[in-house]
């Protein structure tokens, strides 16, 4: 079982929800990530290599959660950025590079 920490896009986006449904759907996504993350998500490649992304899907809409794995001192799961899929990755290049 992985440790879960979020950045702070991340952070933000989650204390925003309001909807049951949604937060439900995200915490089961984050339980999966906890439970096994490199199976849990798709590894990036390219300028997103290290990444991984989790699709979440709720009410025809969908989602991701981005994700890093660390595993130097302790087994950590950074959760970077989550929120709608609709430029979704430009959001997340542009929060990774600046």
């Amino acid at each position: 079982m992985y440790d879960l920490r979020y950045m702070r896009p991340a952070e933000k986006y989650f204390k925003k929800l309001k909807e049951k449904g949604l937060i439900s759907a995200y915490q089961d996504a984050l339980n999966k990530i906890s439970d096994d993350p490199y199976n849990a998500g798709e590894a990036k490649t390219g300028d997103l290599a290290g990444i991984y992304c989790r699709d979440v899907h709720y009410s025809k809409i969908g989602y991701e959660i981005a994700y890093r794995i660390l595993e130097e001192d302790e087994q950590v799961v950074i959760v970077i950025l989550a929120g709608t899929r609709e430029n979704f990755y430009q959001e997340l290049k542009r929060y990774m590079f600046q």
